[in-house]
């Protein structure tokens, strides 16, 4: 912060006198800030430190931002093991299942594009899905088309580390006997996103991986992030690990063709800000449209669900959030945005022992009651 300062004339008494107190009232107003700026990063602080403490272990990144700019932004533990390699803000991480916001806002790039709507039965695409003629898009969408989730299936270690394509991921779950009518109950379901992702691949001509790069990474700027790969160099990539009782080993290896469009996903803090400001700023979509993800929808019965598309919304002593959470082998991932204050926070961890859930909540909390 710029500080000017206007000398007075000390020929002038009163005009002197005058000044002195504006400028002993402006240090009173600077150090009342950096003390409350210093308090509430100490807070923070602390908080994460309830899980990310060893700094010799795999650790974390964490960010909190207000009106799109960061006021809060470190980094705990290792990045690597191996080579003793520190965390830095500007890691690069799996974030697992917070790609299922990436997928919903595509299908919405779709409808805004005219090449699908939300009610559109899943026969319209697939004509032989089973039941598809009563399973829509938005019953995908909002986790309540009944399918069977493909990671509850005994049957997936035959396909974990196998190339799949997305018509072959579809084909693996498409005729297990379906859990509840579409519409009936809300339950998370991982096959649904999995769809969406092939429906993005069959309306628009491009892979997933394309067009989510052409459609939304590059739109929002988002140059470090990635459709996740073992195999590809990636600048700041921060290594996914398991704890065992004997110590701390390298996460299982799997194929990012079975998680795909429900979460094969890779950011860092930086981007996952410019991720939340694109929505924020309309860059990604007309606000009618970006609105339908923030809506919390309805089952066949009439009663709302805590769920718009690819986010949950929640609503606790009167200040709704949107948030939604991770998880996929070494890695963890949690967000929350807080539409009234503008605030967003975020915590990806790089050991699937390290989770960031209730800590990214307790910050989100305290944030709730921190004056202005």
């Amino acid at each position: 912060m710029a500080v000017y300062l206007i000398i007075a004339d000390k020929n002038k008494p009163q005009s002197y006198s005058q000044m002195k107190k504006l400028l002993l009232l402006l240090i009173t107003f600077l150090v009342s800030n950096l003390s409350f700026s210093q308090n509430l990063e100490n807070k923070i602080d602390s908080i994460i430190q309830t899980e990310f403490s060893n700094p010799n272990e795999p650790g974390g990144a964490f960010l909190v931002s207000k009106s799109g700019k960061p006021i809060y932004k470190k980094a705990f533990g290792l990045a690597n093991l191996e080579l003793d390699v520190k965390m830095t803000p500007e890691n690069v991480f799996q974030i697992g299942s917070m790609t299922k916001q990436f997928t919903a806002v595509a299908i919405l790039i779709l409808e805004e594009q005219g090449k699908l709507t939300v009610n559109d039965p899943v026969s319209k695409f697939i004509p032989d899905y089973p039941n598809g003629n009563n399973i829509t898009v938005s019953h995908l969408l909002t986790h309540t088309s009944g399918i069977k989730d493909f990671t509850k299936m005994k049957t997936i270690s035959k396909i974990a580390q196998k190339k799949m394509t997305p018509k072959e991921m579809v084909d693996f779950f498409k005729d297990e006997p379906i859990d509840f009518n579409p519409g009936e109950k809300f339950e998370y379901n991982n096959s649904g996103y999995v769809l969406l992702g092939y429906l993005i691949e069959l309306t628009s001509g491009e892979t997933y991986e394309k067009f989510i790069q052409k459609n939304i990474f590059d739109k929002a700027g988002m140059e470090n992030s990635y459709y996740a790969s073992d195999r590809k160099v990636i600048k700041n990539r921060a290594y996914g690990y398991h704890q065992k009782s004997y110590g701390f080993v390298n996460k299982t290896v799997i194929s990012f063709s079975v998680p795909f469009s429900s979460g094969s996903l890779m950011s860092s803090l930086k981007d996952m800000l410019k991720w939340q400001n694109a929505l924020n700023q309309n860059v990604l979509l007309k606000p009618e449209n970006l609105s339908k993800a923030f809506t919390r929808n309805s089952l066949s019965d009439g009663k709302k669900i805590d769920y718009g598309y690819g986010w949950h919304l929640k609503n606790e002593e009167g200040i709704p959030t949107r948030e939604h959470g991770g998880s996929i082998f070494g890695f963890k991932s949690m967000g929350i945005y807080i539409p009234s204050k503008d605030i967003y926070v975020l915590g990806l961890s790089n050991c699937d022992c390290h989770s960031p859930t209730q800590i990214v909540r307790d910050i989100a909390e305290l944030l709730k009651k921190t004056r202005e």
